[in-house]
């Protein structure tokens, strides 16, 4: 009961983003140590731009579809406690010389101060947004963005971009220019075709600049990239992998060959494709498929976040003392904030991530396996997550903890990485992680066994720390002789529980390492590793020292 009423102190700050073809909702609750949890998200068709981008004014039926989804969002942000709306329009809102007119109405209507962003601003939201969503590590990227008006085109790492633009190419905006509203049928090659030379007559120059940048990978986002990844996916006929976060170039002229061979009334039935996007998923797709050919890229990325999700991030960056914000990555944010929703047992997360990262450097040092920092990464947030199912029931809590994995939209994950985190808790207790379980059937072999090789290092880690009291202070894997690995534990007092634990897994550790596990308590003292690593600090201190002598 307590932490409900803590919940309600805490502010509540709704987002809106009015787009050219959407209008979306984000209900976020601000938390003191400057995250957000997000209440609920929304989303409406409202065709803002519909008709308006010959004469440069909204029509009346647009406007009037706006104002009556803005005011609802309005009313449900409200009713949330929400004291502050912060509210931005872009593309059609922008052009628009009767805009004015719309602004007075969301005014009085709704009751909403609108901010209108220039072209931009609303790619630097739009890659704030998508960029917190994507584990981007060292590489650069270019983030594109079809939207109903325009274009937003990005080039950047997981922390700043180099080069932002915008470009009047949007889906509806295409639509408007190319068809007649009584043209429902397939669409002609040829027509096609000018759509895409007329997109690359447009964005000619923003090509260049892109090229010189050298992006290491493309993402997409907006519901264009969404529906034509989800089509893509859903015409592979079940078989595996379906990946909705991965478009390549192949699938995308596929999946266009196939819409532009359909009337209106046939592309609204095609699966993975939203009826309401029906009529402007062409014009779409040839924005699309022509910036990958011209920025030569294979595939995308696809992201579901967009501008939306980059207005509660700015809105964070600009509060007193933002910058203990960024003192950790997206992920790290994301996870830890997962693991105070759910009560977790801090110390004792640390603890088993500290004692399991140890294993993962020892182990691969005695050649159990070759995995790098990504995995090591990947088993240092399972270590952290290992045991949130408890906030459900202790009982079957690896069950719990895995799905809430799995649904919690961590930030800065892709599918795969999730589908890892989330099987590492899994089998870090009783089930061994066969490959017909049917949590790891649906991945691909590499990733399988990557669960395999984590999920046992994290049992390990886990019963070293069975008590939750930090009784071992450091553990590490040795190769001895062809058939044994010794596990080596320094502890600072009787750790019998914790011996027990582990000789528990030892017919899981040779199922998945083909070794007998041999498990030695060492004297007190430093850790052998930890030794080894400050006589080589003191020796390098002392060459230093002679130098400079």
């Amino acid at each position: 009961m307590a932490s409900r009423v803590d919940a309600r102190k805490k502010p509540v700050v709704a987002f809106m983003d009015i787009g050219t073809n959407s209008a979306r909702l984000l209900l976020a609750r601000i938390n003191p140590n400057h995250t957000f949890t997000t209440l609920t998200q929304q989303k409406e068709t409202v065709r803002l731009g519909e008709g308006e981008f010959a004469l440069h004014r909204l029509t009346a039926t647009a406007m009037q579809r706006a104002v009556q989804v803005c005011s609802r969002f309005a009313r449900m942000a409200r009713s949330f406690g929400a004291k502050e709306i912060i509210a931005v329009a872009t593309a059609a809102t922008r052009e628009a010389r009767n805009r004015r007119l719309f602004l007075n109405r969301l005014k009085k209507e709704a009751g909403l101060d609108i901010r209108v962003v220039s072209g931009k601003e609303e790619a630097r939201l739009i890659w704030l947004g998508v960029s917190s969503g994507t584990n981007l590590a060292d590489r650069q990227a270019v983030f594109i963005d079809v939207g109903g008006g325009s274009t937003e085109v990005i080039v950047g790492d997981q922390h700043r971009y180099r080069y932002l633009d915008t470009l009047r190419l949007g889906a509806i905006r295409l639509q408007n220019m190319f068809f007649k509203p009584s043209e429902t049928g397939p669409v002609s090659r040829g027509r096609y075709k000018e759509i895409q030379g007329y997109v690359h007559n447009t964005a000619v120059h923003v090509f260049q600049h892109v090229r010189q940048c050298e992006p290491d990978l493309g993402i997409a986002s907006s519901g264009t990239a969404v529906n034509l990844a989800d089509i893509a996916s859903r015409r592979l006929n079940g078989r595996l992998p379906r990946r909705r976060d991965l478009l390549t170039l192949e699938q995308l002229v596929q999946v266009v060959e196939h819409l532009c061979s359909l009337n209106l009334a046939e592309r609204r039935k095609v699966p993975g494709l939203n009826p309401e996007r029906a009529d402007i998923i062409i014009p779409g797709a040839a924005i699309l498929q022509t910036f990958m050919e011209e920025l030569g890229l294979k595939q995308l990325q696809i992201s579901e976040r967009s501008m939306r999700d980059g207005l509660p991030l700015d809105h964070l960056s600009r509060r007193r003392h933002a910058q203990l914000l960024h003192k950790m990555t997206f992920r790290e944010n994301s996870v830890l904030q997962l693991g105070h929703t759910c009560g977790f047992d801090e110390p004792h997360a640390r603890n088993v991530a500290r004692l399991a990262l140890g294993l993962f450097d020892s182990a691969r040092e005695a050649g159990l396996h070759g995995l790098g920092k990504w995995e090591r990464d990947l088993l240092e947030f399972a270590a952290l997550l290992h045991d949130i199912g408890t906030f459900l029931s202790f009982g079957d809590h690896e069950v719990h903890s895995a799905y809430f994995i799995r649904h919690a939209d961590l930030l800065g994950f892709d599918e795969t990485e999730i589908a890892i985190v989330a099987n590492c808790t899994l089998f870090h207790r009783r089930n061994v992680p066969r490959k017909k379980h049917p949590a790891l059937a649906e991945m691909d072999p590499s990733s399988q066994q990557i669960v395999r090789v984590l999920s046992v290092l994290l049992r390990l880690a886990e019963s070293l720390d069975r008590s939750h009291m930090g009784v071992v202070r450091c553990a590490h894997l040795w190769a001895k002789g062809r058939r044994d690995v010794l596990l080596e534990i320094h502890a600072k007092e009787d750790c019998q529980l914790e011996v027990w634990g582990v000789q528990n897994h030892g017919k899981v550790f040779k199922k998945v390492f083909g070794r007998d596990l041999v498990i030695e308590q060492a004297p007190a003292g430093p850790c052998r590793r930890t030794a080894m690593a400050t006589t080589e600090a003191a020796g390098e201190r002392r060459r230093v020292r002679k130098q400079q002598r």
